[in-house]
């Protein structure tokens, strides 16, 4: 036993610091930072890139826009011109879409309508933008009693039924854009609103809140120049979803004829005009009925995918 401690006790004095040195690691090297440093919105960007998904539905998107801006130009064709002569003709070179009851080219209505729906779409979202972050930031950051009162209001106001206080503005006011997207914005924001109430209550008592209040910072800096701008990633998302809500429901609308009128047209009063001889003339309704499947099949899928890059627990 003694023999036993006295070799161990000899090991152990022979052992030296470079023994205990890390083998294959340099000091140095391990310092080094090996990825380069991203802000916040370039990872998300590298993220929402991964998503092959997100980044298709993008595309899609992009082609639709440059569509309904370009595409009646390649056609020499006026979509509120009648020619009775050449009434429900199938797709062909002359009309690439075909033509409707009254002769007029289907290709040009089509992109025609497409452009009214995103109008309508990106207007009333922008809208429910403004409103909602402003409202919602106020119930945010000023809490007790201002928030009580104007969530009780807001929560008034999104219990009365969406559509029928839209269809009752439109029969009361003429339908028109203005008309449409002003109905659509009545209560739309509400969701906006609740969403940026959420984040604001989360980040008001962060330490860079505390740090610029401490230093003098007022209200209106302090929401605008920096709670706004930290909650900015939920409120695009937000916002991405919304345009697909605004199109169905302005599509909804123009098919029970209470959207655009005519001459003008959007895709769903297309899909109205198309729906009685839709069995002889399939076409008329086809090709709106992609265009407007997949315009909110590819915000949705995008807005899923931009959802996903800006969060940050994925990260």
């Amino acid at each position: 036993m003694a023999a036993n401690e006295t070799t161990f006790t000899n090991a152990a004095a022979e052992l030296t610091p470079e023994d205990f040195r890390k083998i294959g690691v340099d000091e140095k090297q391990a310092e080094i930072i090996q990825r380069e440093s991203l802000s916040a919105w370039k990872d998300a960007w590298q993220r929402l890139r991964k998503n092959k998904l997100a980044m298709a539905s993008l595309v899609v998107l992009l082609l639709i826009v440059l569509a309904a801006i370009f595409g009646p130009l390649f056609a020499n064709f006026d979509s509120s011109t009648n020619d009775l002569l050449n009434t429900n003709q199938p797709p062909s070179k002359e009309h690439w879409f075909g033509t409707d009851d009254l002769g007029r080219d289907m290709f040009v209505r089509t992109w025609m309508g497409t452009r009214i729906s995103l109008i309508v779409g990106l207007a009333a979202a922008l809208i429910d933008l403004l409103i909602g972050v402003i409202y919602g930031g106020i119930m945010g950051y000023f809490g007790g009693r201002v928030d009580a009162i104007m969530n009780k209001f807001s929560e008034v106001l999104y219990s009365i039924p969406y559509m029928l206080v839209t269809i009752l503005l439109l029969v009361v006011f003429e339908p028109s854009i203005g008309t449409i997207i002003l109905a659509l914005t009545i209560t739309g924001w509400i969701n906006m609103s609740w969403i940026v109430r959420g984040e604001i209550m989360q980040l008001k008592n962060r330490e860079f809140v505390l740090a610029s209040r401490s230093m003098g910072a007022g209200s209106g800096r302090l929401l605008f120049r920096h709670l706004l701008p930290n909650a900015v990633g939920p409120i695009i998302v937000t916002l991405t979803l919304s345009v697909p809500n605004a199109i169905f429901s302005e599509a909804f609308l123009s098919f029970l004829g209470l959207g655009v009128q005519a001459p003008r047209a959007s895709l769903g009063s297309m899909i109205n005009d198309a729906l009685t001889g839709w069995m002889y003339y399939p076409w008329r309704m086809l090709f709106p009925a992609i265009i407007i499947s997949l315009t909110m099949l590819a915000f949705n899928i995008f807005g899923d995918g931009l959802r996903d890059a800006l969060d940050p627990k994925l990260k």
